[in-house]
């Protein structure tokens, strides 16, 4: 299954073809044991990305793995294919895993894309695990403002269908936006990204991934590794 096409024309034929083999409905494991978060750091150059892939004890939120790699981005910035540039160093990542998760929390969107496969549901496809997207801003749609509290949603409708939820984590904290990738219902999905933000307002897959491509960037940046 391509990941890495050379083309534009190739990357959307790609696309097409994998998008239908989404399950947008789920309903998806309810109580995983374990949940990765992954997440992908660019130098200024933008000639080199770190891959990065934390597994988490569901119950606790420890992290019992983790996992990068270290590369070149594997095809050029286009709106709408974003997820062919980091892709192939995902996979990476995630097959260094010793500890399988049972759910994959993507630091960026699913059917709320504008071709309606987005990262979380590339992922999701192409390993058969199930995927949501919880992005800190918005790609496509509108909505209402959720209530202050904790909890509170609105739906994030991008022409006229519901491609998310627009959720609130923290009493009176900017939300997010959560959107199914894989094998997972929108009210589960909402509902893991609830159990992921005890604290703050990202999830805590999104924060230790996100603190772990940034370390691993700034290493290979100072001792020029590539791969």
């Amino acid at each position: 299954m391509a990941v890495a096409p050379r083309t534009v024309a190739e990357a959307v034929v790609v696309q097409d073809r994998l998008r239908p083999l989404a399950d947008l409905v789920g309903p998806g494991p309810r109580r995983p044991s374990t949940v990765a978060g992954l997440d992908v750091a660019y130098a200024e150059s933008g000639d080199l990305l770190a891959a990065a892939v934390t597994v988490l004890d569901a119950a606790t939120l420890a992290v019992v793995d983790r996992a990068v790699s270290v590369g070149r981005p594997a095809f050029d910035y286009v709106p709408g294919l974003f997820a062919f540039r980091e892709l192939p160093a995902l996979l990476a990542a995630l097959g260094r895993l010793a500890v399988p998760p049972d759910l994959l929390v993507c630091d960026g969107h699913g059917l709320a894309h504008p071709r309606r496969f987005g990262l979380a549901c590339h992922l999701g496809v192409v390993t058969g695990l199930p995927a949501i997207g919880v992005g800190k801003t918005p790609l496509v749609g509108e909505w209402v403002e959720p209530g202050p509290r904790r909890g509170d949603g609105s739906a994030l409708v991008d022409g006229g269908e519901t491609v998310g939820r627009v959720l609130r984590t923290r009493d009176g904290v900017r939300p997010v936006f959560v959107s199914v990738g894989h094998r997972m219902s929108l009210d589960n999905a909402v509902a893991q990204v609830l159990a992921l933000t005890p604290r703050y307002r990202l999830p805590e897959t999104t924060r230790t991934a996100d603190r772990l491509c940034r370390d691993a960037l700034a290493e290979a940046a100072r001792d020029g590794t590539r791969g």
